[in-house]
């Protein structure tokens, strides 16, 4: 079987839907997102935003996976076209498995959905700061 972090990016980058059966019953999400912080519960109901959050299928321009006891830190910068505009998000993904190994609680650190504006402006930013 396909551990359940291989499983959830797979859905992430391909757009497809999430499929539930990763997540325990129990399973919460406590999301911190721009100017909000939200927490989701239950399979149905996380799996439903993050199809939201991750409808467009897309790439991992970065990406960083670190086992630590019970659980796993995720780390990405995901790129993706929107109705013909490139958009990028950067998060964290800090992941407790329960004892049959599906997610548990998922604790998301979201630095917000750019689109190909406001990129072009942080690579100017950048630029100048080099």
């Amino acid at each position: 079987m396909t551990d359940p972090v291989t499983l959830l990016l797979a859905a992430i980058e391909s757009g497809q839907p999430m499929p539930t059966d990763v997540f325990a019953d129990d399973v919460v999400v406590d999301a911190t997102v721009p100017g909000w912080r939200m927490t989701l519960r239950g399979p149905d109901a996380v799996a439903a935003t993050f199809a939201r959050w991750y409808a467009d299928a897309g790439r991992f321009e970065e990406l960083t996976r670190t086992d630590q006891p019970g659980g796993e830190i995720v780390r990405f910068l995901l790129t993706w076209v929107e109705a013909g505009v490139p958009h990028a998000a950067h998060q964290a993904h800090f992941i407790d498995f329960d004892d049959v190994g599906r997610i548990q609680r998922d604790e998301v650190f979201c630095g917000g959905r750019w689109d190909a504006g406001l990129l072009a402006e942080m690579e100017e930013a950048d630029r100048a700061s080099a």
